[in-house]
């Protein structure tokens, strides 16, 4: 029943969805501080994994069944996984600070542990 309750809600009302835009907004704030040269580069990976986590819950949430929504869910987990991926390599290079990367890195541990909560809350 869970399921169906959040299934017939908005993706607006989804606190996952809400915190996942709070995430691209870091994000954005964030890779401002890169080398101009990293514009087409990884800037513009970071971001397009960033706003891909909301968006593929958006999507899910607005397709017919719950089946599909956790399709979406476990993309929008993929997106997670990558985005981590890019920030941490963007520390490594030298684009990051240990404490510019901690911040993102302990929110988008919170929205994966919601995001999968939300999966399984689907029937």
């Amino acid at each position: 029943m869970e399921g169906r309750a959040q299934k017939s809600r908005s993706y607006r009302d989804l606190d996952v969805w809400k915190l996942s835009i709070e995430i691209v907004k870091d994000i954005y704030r964030v890779t401002g501080t890169f080398p101009r040269a990293e514009v087409y580069g990884l800037t513009s990976q970071i971001r397009r994994a960033a706003v891909s986590i909301p968006s593929n819950i958006a999507e899910g949430q607005g397709r017919s069944s719950c089946k599909e929504f956790k399709q979406f869910l476990a993309i929008a987990l993929g997106s997670l996984a990558e985005l981590e991926t890019q920030l941490i390599i963007a520390k490594e290079i030298g684009y990051l600070a240990d404490r510019e990367l901690d911040p993102p890195l302990v929110r988008l541990d919170t929205i994966r542990k919601m995001i999968k909560a939300l999966s399984l809350s689907l029937t």
